[in-house]
């Protein structure tokens, strides 16, 4: 890759973690496509459709394609149409794409969840609504045995013992993210999955280790970065994705503790904060726009040591230019934007009059 014209140089800027040089700023957010099938030998298995998500986006010029959440344990998926990694047969899968993905420049990464009280969902098309056992669903785990909304099973509270087996899914699914080519790992701790659920007082009413204060709501998180930090190579570089804010004027989890939690994950090895917001309480008032969440990532990076990467309704190249340049954040993560144009980076460069890799087969169009 060129190096972009010094006006526009954020944006098409290279960005090194550890061993691994993103070619660029433009990355993509992890959005679950719930298309795998449901049960049987292949659950959970990678196919036709994913490949060709993730290729068109490694194509479109997207310097790190963060795979969707991808289930460290069957009980962890959202939908019975979860990716998962908790299986050698997913792991083969995968690597068709992280291949191609690498062939094209771009650096594979991948999101390992749990989804916790979360868990057990139908495709978000069909209305998201929880689905029993007549529709391959199951109980969903969680820190606490309060649901998520009205109509939501009520999940199972988790033991300590279970606690500490999860970690250890965590761990295992870091290693098959090795195996199956993956280059960077984050680790699922927002939108009111597992992980953000101990953290959160809303929905921690624990009384042991794990609950009540600041140090036991965030135990489970640090448990899991060790856990994966220990098998994760370390010239690899780790991400914690983060819902920065509950949006709960009481008893949610706040910014202030984000700040602090993210000293800590660096401590503890993690590279690069994914600052997002909301997930944990249905009936939170979020004021949505235009960068809504990219205050959030500012002020991690303004309080703390720890990389950061903005996201929320970030869709024109030049508001994701000003993101960089004013140092809001070190790389900008695109959603639904890249739903809707999987060639967003190469639109951002000719806009800007940046430069980008181009695959040799569309050198023609450039």
């Amino acid at each position: 890759m060129s190096a972009a014209p010094a006006a526009f140089a954020a944006l098409f800027a290279p960005y090194t973690l550890r061993s691994v040089t993103i070619p660029n700023r433009v990355w993509m957010a992890p959005m679950c496509q719930y298309s795998a099938e449901a049960f049987g030998p292949n659950a959970g298995v990678a196919g036709d459709w994913h490949f060709a998500h993730y290729a068109a986006r490694a194509t479109g010029g997207t310097g790190l394609i963060i795979q969707e959440a991808t289930a460290v344990s069957p009980e962890g998926r959202i939908s019975p149409y979860d990716l998962g990694i908790w299986n050698d047969t997913q792991v083969e899968a995968l690597r068709r794409i992280t291949s191609f993905v690498k062939a094209q420049g771009a650096v594979p990464g991948i999101q390992i969840a749990h989804a916790g009280r979360k868990a057990s969902t139908d495709r978000t098309w069909k209305g998201g609504r929880p689905v029993g056992p007549e529709e391959h669903g199951w109980q969903p785990v969680a820190p606490s045995s309060v649901p998520f909304s009205e109509g939501y099973q009520v999940p199972h509270e988790l033991t300590v013992e279970e606690i500490r087996e999860i970690t250890g899914q965590f761990a295992a699914a870091a290693e098959r993210s090795l195996a199956a080519g993956y280059e960077v790992v984050e680790i699922h701790g927002a939108h009111g999955y597992l992980i953000g659920e101990f953290l959160s007082p809303y929905s921690n009413r624990r009384t042991d280790e794990y609950g009540g204060s600041f140090a036991n709501r965030t135990r489970f998180a640090l448990e899991v970065v060790d856990a994966v930090r220990a098998v994760w190579p370390e010239e690899l570089p780790l991400f914690f994705r983060i819902s920065a804010t509950d949006w709960l004027e009481e008893d949610g989890w706040t910014a202030d503790e984000t700040v602090l939690l993210a000293d800590l994950l660096r401590e503890h090895g993690v590279d690069l904060l994914d600052v997002s917001t909301g997930g944990l309480a249905p009936h939170a008032q979020i004021p949505v726009g235009p960068g809504y969440q990219v205050p959030f990532a500012a002020r991690v990076k303004a309080g703390t040591a720890l990389p950061v990467a903005a996201v929320g309704l970030i869709t024109e190249p030049e508001q994701a230019e000003k993101i960089l340049a004013n140092g809001e954040a070190d790389a900008v993560l695109l959603g639904r934007e890249l739903l809707r144009d999987p060639y967003w980076a190469r639109r951002a460069a000719q806009e800007l009059g940046g430069e980008i890799r181009t695959p040799e087969q569309y050198h023609r169009s450039w």
